[in-house]
């Protein structure tokens, strides 16, 4: 039986599996409280960067008044140095009117000049900072290079060689007696003689260079040493010194640490090598008897062991310095350390200068003396 024909109604909805639509996906609404950690969040990370701003607006601020602070320093360290040094060569003596009341005033006059400039910088420091913060460490920068450069002029050398024989005292006022011995001396010697030793020292450069290094020795002493000894003329001489350094009785220990530094198991005190190497344990262990004292040193090395040796002398008289020693030494070389020091300040001119000045000519003297005589002044 043949089934009626339906007709499709298209007023009715069609409710298919392929016509029914699917429902979109809604978005998630942020909740308050999201929203609330969020705004917390940004908050904290702005407080940080404020906080960091802060700090490194701060470490900015003191960098610059630290540089500002050490160039205001180093300038007025130079300026007492240059003022004090110049005023006690100026009015050094001992009569009140003279001398003392001159410089009295002098130092009075330096401590208003300092109270006018540290009054004068402060209020150019707040016209600068209106404008920039880093103009005032630029211009303390600027003069501290300006009054650098002044210092390594020779006229800075003779203030502050001035201004250590006033604080130094006794001690000082005996080191430039001796350092102007020395000078004389160098200057007695002349050039022409002094290069001839020069000349003479370099056979034996790398020998005495090498002691030098192994005992911790300036080398120009040990030059200085050569040349007052045998004048780079390798000798026996009639009171039993041997070789380079003239080589006679040295302690046993002063032997043995020769011989170690060498690498050997005997000495041969005829090679030059060997020669120096005793020299400079020698030197260095009656430097260290005296206790570093440079001119007792160099005195105890030229004595040796004679009349039981310096350090017994000194016992016997009861003296402790160089220029007390002198009038105990009668027959014995008392100018021996001048005159190892003169040769030495020629090496340390050569070495320095690439020839030899001489001391009265021009502004050699400022020149010699900013150099220094080696061995003498270890600290500035």
């Amino acid at each position: 039986m043949n089934k009626p024909y339906k007709t499709k109604d298209y007023n009715q909805p069609d409710f298919s599996e392929t016509s029914i639509a699917k429902p979109k996906p809604r978005r998630r609404r942020r909740t308050s409280s999201h929203s609330a950690e969020a705004i917390q969040s940004s908050q904290r990370k702005s407080k940080k960067r404020t906080r960091k701003n802060q700090q490194s607006g701060f470490k900015r601020k003191l960098l610059l008044v630290c540089i500002e602070i050490i160039c205001l320093g180093l300038i007025a360290v130079t300026t007492i140095i240059v003022l004090l040094g110049h005023s006690a060569g100026r009015f050094s003596g001992t009569t009140f009117f003279g001398h003392l009341l001159p410089f009295a005033v002098a130092v009075l006059i330096l401590a208003l000049v300092s109270a006018v400039f540290l009054i004068g910088w402060w209020k150019l420091r707040k016209q600068l900072q209106l404008h920039s913060d880093i103009l005032t460490p630029v211009l303390s920068i600027t003069l501290a290079t300006l009054f650098t450069w002044f210092a390594i002029n020779d006229r800075f050398t003779l203030a502050y060689g001035n201004f250590r024989t006033l604080v130094g005292g006794k001690e000082e006022a005996g080191l430039t007696t001796i350092s102007h011995q020395v000078y004389a001396a160098y200057r007695r010697h002349g050039n022409k003689q002094l290069q001839i030793m020069i000349d003479r020292a370099h056979e034996y450069r790398l020998a005495i260079e090498d002691a030098a290094k192994a005992f911790n020795v300036d080398v120009n002493l040990l030059y200085g040493i050569a040349a007052a000894e045998s004048s780079f003329i390798p000798r026996t001489s009639h009171d039993g010194g041997y070789g380079l350094f003239q080589i006679t009785r040295v302690p046993t220990i002063a032997v043995t640490q020769a011989q170690q530094q060498l690498g050997i198991e005997k000495i041969i005190i005829e090679n030059p090598r060997h020669n120096a190497f005793v020299a400079a344990a020698t030197f260095k262990h009656y430097l260290a008897e005296m206790k570093n004292d440079l001119f007792l040193g160099l005195l105890a090395y030229n004595i040796g062991p004679a009349n039981g040796g310096l350090h017994f002398i000194m016992q016997q008289y009861g003296v402790t310095d160089f220029t007390n020693i002198q009038p105990y030494l009668q027959t014995l070389p008392r100018d021996y350390p001048i005159r190892v020091l003169s040769y030495s300040l020629a090496f340390r001119i050569w070495e320095r200068e690439g020839k030899l000045l001489a001391y009265e000519e021009a502004n050699n003297a400022a020149v010699i003396q900013r150099i220094g005589i080696p061995g003498l002044r270890t600290k500035l």
